[in-house]
């Protein structure tokens, strides 16, 4: 005797949909920096903490200039942050989001120069690096523009390489789940 049996399937559940790892979680990072290259829509001269900023890279790379001689509609000064994902490794990369914090008007075509990553600890768990792609931009002539979503913050994909991995739970003989 043949019986089919017709119905709906049992739904199915992942676990990590009901619960996660308890102590395993993603970690925030922050840093400050600099996108070079913009095509004169970076801060203005009273942006003062841009032209101070470009003076200390400069200087670091034994270039010594006055932060009064230096013009910033080039530059912009940025908040760079990134999720530093649990269990990644030193050489992980990452994506990075780039948001200008002087008054910039827009960060198309720029390049952030190498930025530190740091977690609340004070320890620098990345470095960025890379091209900026922007998800808006300005279009328009004499006094008719026209601004597309948010020019002023952009993205490095994989623009992070993780320098040192984030501290987490160390595996133990049971393990915890925390619902969601």
């Amino acid at each position: 005797m043949l019986v089919c049996a017709l119905g709906a399937a049992p739904a199915e559940t992942r676990l990590k949909e009901l619960a996660a790892l308890e102590g395993v979680r993603d970690n925030q990072l922050m840093g400050y920096g600099l996108v070079v290259g913009l095509a004169g829509t970076g801060d203005r001269r009273q942006t003062v903490f841009s032209a101070q900023s470009l003076t200390n890279v400069l200087q670091r790379m034994g270039v010594s200039v006055a932060p009064e001689a230096i013009r910033v509609n080039n530059v912009a000064a940025v908040m760079v942050t990134a999720t530093l994902p649990p269990f990644a490794q030193t050489g992980t990369r990452i994506d990075v989001t780039a948001a200008a914090v002087g008054d910039a008007s827009n960060l198309q075509g720029g390049l952030l120069l190498l930025t530190s990553l740091r977690g609340v600890d004070g320890q620098v768990y990345a470095v960025a690096q890379g091209a900026v792609v922007t998800g808006g931009f300005v279009a328009g002539r004499q006094g008719t523009n026209q601004t597309v979503n948010h020019p002023t913050v952009g993205r490095v994909p994989n623009g992070a390489i993780v320098e040192r991995a984030a501290p987490s739970v160390a595996p133990q003989e049971t393990i915890r789940l925390q619902l969601r």
